[in-house]
């Protein structure tokens, strides 16, 4: 006998669509299931100002269906002007700020080496309430990849909260029961993304029994530990926690390589593998606060009022291996496990 679960429709709280062909190849995955999505600003040249942000919304909207909104976003960098981030957010323009210390991951190299230089940005920030997207960890070569998540919340991220108090901000794709517990120990103004795949795969996963490029990810996964750490919160109902999948496409040529790209993209099968997730954690009955309640709380927005309905059937769902871009193929994310939830329309 088939289970079905009906939520309101998901949103997707940390997303890369890209550019060009690829946009266009992959954008449809997401707007197919979900309603809204913070789209990263990393591209090559990085959206930088309100002008660049309107440009980008524009080409996401040429090939996403009509019911779909993309919240846009700018990438912090040492020379972003304050009174432009105001303007754009109190335009409507943007939702958030995003911050990347430079080097960090895909497309960093704009941006921020020097935090204080980007102080008047967060206070002008912090006064008028635009949330700051942080990829949490440092870029210092002595500090192991496998730390530099941790480091950065007692470097960098709790004396920028400390200085600026009012500042809302997201941890985005947490990785470690150190992201957990801070999150856990801040009553109002911190909130944490957790993704898809994070609560899925541990290190185990990338590197036993051969390199798995399409399962290496930056923040990259960490210990097992961490990774039961993620789904306790997940599946907590705990409101600072929020579903971002970190969807991140690129072509396999970029992936399957000697000096392979960071990303794994889950856009096509995700909701299917958070319901195997929940479930498991006999949590099912928190999944629309993980999905789609938690994230409009923290952002100030409604909850999306249509609905998707879930049904869990006797035969495995069959997700395309990858998806066909003009840009090139995309591997779909393999969580490793049968699916047996779908979305029904």
């Amino acid at each position: 006998m088939s289970q079905s679960i009906t939520i309101p429709r998901p949103d997707d709280w940390h997303l890369h669509l890209r550019d060009g062909a690829m946009l266009a190849g992959i954008a449809p995955e997401t707007a197919r299931h979900f309603a809204r999505a913070i789209i990263m600003p990393n591209l090559v040249p990085p959206v930088v100002t309100s002008a660049d942000a309107t440009a980008y919304r524009e080409r996401i909207l040429a090939v996403t269906s009509a019911d779909f909104i993309p919240l846009m976003t700018l990438y912090l960098t040492e020379d972003t002007d304050p009174a432009d981030v105001v303007a754009a957010h109190k335009g409507g323009i943007i939702s958030a700020v995003k911050l990347y210390p430079a080097g960090a991951t895909t497309n960093s190299a704009s941006g921020v080496v020097n935090f204080e230089n980007v102080y008047p940005v967060l206070e002008a920030m912090a006064e008028n309430g635009i949330p700051l997207l942080c990829h949490g960890e440092v870029t210092d070569s002595e500090i192991d990849i496998f730390d530099r998540e941790a480091v950065f919340i007692d470097r960098v991220l709790d004396p920028i909260r400390q200085k600026f108090q009012g500042l809302k901000v997201v941890m985005e794709h947490i990785t470690t029961a150190d992201a957990v517990a801070y999150v856990q120990d801040q009553p109002e103004n911190l909130a944490a993304t957790i993704t898809t795949h994070h609560l899925v795969i541990n290190r185990n996963h990338i590197l036993v029994g051969g390199i798995k490029p399409h399962y290496y990810c930056l923040p990259v996964a960490k210990r097992e530990r961490h990774r039961q750490a993620l789904v306790n919160a997940a599946i907590s109902g705990d409101k600072r926690f929020f579903h971002g999948t970190d969807s991140a496409p690129h072509t396999d040529d970029a992936k399957e390589s000697a000096c392979g790209c960071a990303g794994c993209f889950t856009a096509t099968n995700t909701l299917s593998i958070l319901a195997h997730v929940f479930e498991n954690g006999s949590a099912l009955q928190n999944l629309e606060r993980f999905t789609s309640r938690n994230g409009p709380g923290f952002y100030g927005l409604p909850v999306n009022s249509d609905t998707i309905t879930l049904v869990k059937s006797d035969s495995p769902v069959e997700y395309p291996a990858k998806i066909e871009t003009d840009a090139g193929p995309v591997t779909v994310f393999d969580p490793g496990f049968p699916l047996f939830w779908r979305v029904v329309q």
